[in-house]
C-alpha cells in the first residue's frame, strides 16, 4: 500500500460546500491512469479547513467511491492525540485502508511527546499507520531517533518524508524498515535512489500517468527512463509550489478545467505572476 504513486487528493468545492460530483471524476480519472492509492484529507485536501464533519464524510465518501479498487489512506493527523485518535478511528471504521499522520504542529512537543502521540494513535487502531514529516509547516521535526523507537510498533509502518533531506531519508532507511515516500514530488527520483518505495504526490493530480510512469519505470531498474520522465516532470512539480500548496495545483487543475479554484481562507488564490508561471508550466508540459 505505501508504494509507488500515492496521490494526496484534492477537495473541490462548489458553492462553499464540498463539490462531491467533482471528488468522484478526479478519483475514476486516477483508477483509469494506474495512481497506486488516493490519500484524501492531506495539507493539499485542504484538511485544516475542512469541519470535523466534512473531514468524516470526505474519508467516507472517498471509500465508497473507491470501491476496494485502490488502497485509500485517510489524512487522520492533528497536533491534538485525543483528536488524531477520534479521527483515525473513524477512518477505520469507514473502511480506511490505512491513515497518513501529520507531526503535531504549533504545540512544538518535544521528542518524547511525538513518540508518545504516535505510540497512542498507533495503538488506538489496527490499521497501518505512515508518519509525516514535514518541518516547513508542523515547526517541528521527527528526529530520525524517534522514527527508530516508533518503527517497533507494528502498525507504524512508513514515513513521508518532506523534510528536504538526503541525509535523513538514507538514516531512515539504513535504521529502520520503514517504508520511505517522498513528500516533495521534485525530490522523488533522488529519495528512490537512496531507497525510498515511491511519492504522495501533488503533482499527480494534474499529471497522474506521467508521475506513476516516472516511479514504476525506477522501480523496475529503469533508472535512465525514470532520469527523462523526472526531467519533464520537474519544471511543473516546482510550478505546483510557486505559492503554498494547494493554492497552486487546484489554479492548475481549474485552467485544465478540471474543478473549480475555490480555496477556503486563509488560503487565497494565487497571484497573476504566480498564475502566469503555471500557465507556462502547463503550456511548456504540453497541457495547454
Amino acid at each position: 500500500m505505501f508504494q509507488g504513486s500515492i496521490v494526496a487528493i484534492v477537495t473541490p468545492f462548489k458553492d462553499g460546500n464540498v463539490d462531491y460530483d467533482g471528488l468522484a471524476k478526479l478519483i475514476e480519472m486516477h483508477i483509469e491512469a494506474g495512481t497506486d492509492a488516493i490519500l484524501p484529507c492531506g495539507t493539499t485536501g485542504e484538511s485544516p479547513t475542512l469541519s470535523h464533519a466534512e473531514h468524516d464524510e470526505v474519508i467516507e465518501q472517498v471509500v465508497k467511491m473507491v470501491k476496494g479498487r485502490r488502497p485509500v489512506i485517510a489524512g487522520t493527523g492533528s497536533n491534538s492525540t485525543a483528536e488524531a485518535i477520534r479521527l483515525t478511528k473513524h477512518a477505520q471504521d469507514a473502511g480506511a485502508d490505512g491513515s497518513l499522520q501529520v507531526c503535531p504542529y504549533y504545540n512544538k512537543p518535544t521528542q518524547e511527546g511525538l513518540y508518545r502521540h504516535f505510540k497512542a494513535v498507533a495503538e488506538a487502531v489496527d490499521i497501518p499507520l505512515m508518519l509525516y514529516n514535514i518541518p516547513g509547516r508542523t515547526g517541528r521535526n521527527i528526529d530520525v531517533d524517534t522514527m527508530v523507537r516508533l518503527s517497533d510498533i507494528k502498525n507504524i509502518v512508513a514515513v513521508k518524508s518532506a523534510a528536504g533531506s538526503t541525509d535523513k531519508v538514507t538514516e531512515i532507511v539504513i535504521r529502520t524498515d520503514l517504508a520511505v515516500l517522498s513528500g516533495d514530488d521534485s525530490m522523488t527520483l533522488p529519495f528512490m535512489a537512496l531507497g525510498a518505495k515511491g511519492v504522495v504526490s501533488v503533482v499527480a493530480n494534474v499529471v497522474p500517468k506521467d508521475v506513476k510512469r516516472m516511479v514504476d519505470a525506477f522501480a523496475a531498474g529503469g533508472a535512465e527512463k525514470a532520469r527523462k520522465l523526472n526531467a519533464k516532470l520537474y519544471p511543473l512539480s516546482k510550478a505546483m509550489f510557486v505559492e503554498t500548496n494547494p493554492g497552486p495545483v487546484k489554479t492548475a487543475m481549474h485552467l485544465l478545467g478540471m474543478i473549480e479554484p475555490t480555496l477556503r481562507l486563509p488560503m487565497a488564490e494565487p497571484s497573476e505572476a504566480s498564475k502566469e508561471r503555471i500557465r507556462k508550466a502547463l503550456a511548456d508540459y504540453g497541457l495547454m
